[in-house]
């Protein structure tokens, strides 16, 4: 998956010098808790949930703005350093942390890869989560290395894991982990939050098989491929507009592709996404004579979202009601 590396390591190492003389730019660290600096927001409310009273999260990636291309400024690059730990997704997704960890020498920030000991979907796999091929303890019979990358992947691996609830799980036990290698005093509270969290999110996955086990349709049509963990855990198929990135340019094979799937399947509604222009989704849609509904990859809020206090799990419950309604 390509993305843009806008900033090399010799300019985060400046941008690093410049933040840390000063520059203009005020750090948002709090002196009597545990400073996180979250590269996306799923890690953010993650880190909140789990972290709780004992935690002050900054999130790098303002509200309403999409995330792939992203790449920090003089006061995230800051904030991150005076941080206690960094959280990043890794699997490819930050296209800007590889230069940014070379250059971060003096700080004491520990960085923490979220999505170590995911199973990691190649890009464009969604091995579906059915009965076959499971093992007599219900377990894939596929190993990792025969279809999946873990911790840190090759470009070739979509990274947008936390689209699974059992996948945020995991990534939110890591964070748990890093809080109390980070605070041991405070470990049991982590603990607490972690499994209070652990339970909503066994219930939101419940929620997601029970919901969509006993639909007809299986097939959805999307406008970013971002959803092969979902698709995967509860029987999908996903058809993308465009591929792993959200501004990738379709071409007019693309195009017919989708209109023949549409055709095939039956499809009644493209999903489009918030934070990036729905132009394209509602193009094909009308000549499709199909309609558009909202699914949400939950690479960032919008401002309004955030006003309104939704958060990843609120976030996915909506998403499954657009899934139900287009499945049926």
């Amino acid at each position: 998956m390509k993305r843009r590396r806008i900033l090399t390591g010799l300019t985060l190492a400046i941008s690093l010098l410049l933040a840390g003389c000063g520059g203009g730019q005020k750090s948002a660290v709090a002196e009597d808790k545990i400073n996180i600096t979250t590269s996306f927001y799923p890690l953010y409310d993650f880190a909140v949930k789990v972290g709780g009273a004992h935690v002050n999260v900054i999130n790098l990636v303002p509200a309403g703005v999409e995330p792939h291309d992203w790449t920090p400024k003089g006061r995230d690059i800051k904030n991150i350093s005076d941080s206690q730990l960094f959280l990043y997704q890794g699997a490819g997704f930050e296209g800007w942390v590889d230069d940014f960890l070379k250059s971060l020498k003096d700080s004491k920030v520990k960085p923490v890869v979220a999505s170590t000991g995911v199973e990691l979907l190649k890009a464009g796999e969604e091995t579906h989560d059915h009965d076959h091929g499971k093992d007599e303890h219900g377990k894939d019979e596929h190993s990792k290395d025969e279809h999946s990358h873990t911790g840190e992947a090759g470009k070739d691996t979509d990274p947008h894991a936390w689209l699974s609830p059992k996948n945020a799980k995991k990534m939110s036990e890591n964070i748990k982990n890093a809080l109390v290698e980070a605070d041991p005093a405070h470990k049991s509270d982590y603990e607490a939050n972690y499994s209070a969290y652990a339970a909503k999110l066994d219930a939101l996955d419940k929620q997601y098989k029970d919901s969509l086990s006993g639909l007809p349709k299986k097939e959805i049509a999307v406008s970013h491929q971002a959803f092969a963990y979902l698709c995967h855990d509860y029987g999908l198929t996903q058809m993308a507009i465009m591929g792993l990135s959200p501004d990738a340019e379709p071409t007019a094979q693309d195009m017919k592709k989708m209109r023949e799937y549409i055709g095939e399947h039956g499809i009644k509604y493209i999903f489009f996404e918030e934070l990036v222009s729905d132009k394209l989704a509602k193009t094909l849609a009308k000549d499709a004579k199909v309609e558009t509904l909202v699914l949400n990859p939950l690479e960032g809020l919008t401002e309004e979202q955030v006003k309104q206090g939704k958060d990843y799990i609120s976030v996915m419950e909506e998403n499954l009601k657009n899934l139900t309604k287009a499945l049926q």
